[in-house]
């Protein structure tokens, strides 16, 4: 099963939504350098379904814009929240595996003061870095196993 690369998102401070860059790296035991969430932990970097924003988006007046729910790569054509924990994506050139499906979301994040709610606890993904490799918009996000 493969997927597109939207677009490829950072920020510097944790709580933030994340800005979209030309592209990033992904490192084993730190995920993508200068961003806020990096580190040698199972939540490295984050994946969220461009469907998960589109079903937002149909509620809400103002545009959502890339990173606007801190994702680190916004992926088109894989429901990524519907991979198991273990699952082995090829993110870009870099080696992934899935770690945790939604997560536990702070009630004052800057997304659900805007819009009223947040897609990302309940269909983001979290993946730790394998291999290294880097990743941009328009490069292909590979299920592997």
């Amino acid at each position: 099963m493969k997927g597109n690369i939207l677009a490829v998102c950072v920020s510097e401070k944790k709580g933030q939504q994340k800005h979209p860059v030309e592209s990033i790296e992904l490192q084993p035991h730190l995920g993508i350098p200068g961003d806020a969430h990096a580190g040698d932990w199972h939540r490295m970097v984050s994946l969220l379904s461009a469907e998960s924003v589109r079903k937002l988006q149909e509620k809400i007046a103002f545009p959502l814009l890339p990173g606007a729910f801190a994702e680190n790569v916004l992926v088109d054509g894989i429901s990524v929240h519907t991979l198991p924990v273990g699952t082995k994506l090829r993110v870009g050139s870099a080696l992934c595996e899935v770690t945790q499906i939604g997560k536990e979301c702070h009630a004052d994040c800057a997304i659900r003061q805007q819009a009223g709610d947040c897609v990302m606890p309940r269909e983001g993904i979290f993946v730790r870095v394998l291999e290294a490799g880097t990743a941009k918009a328009g490069d292909d996000v590979e299920v592997l196993s």
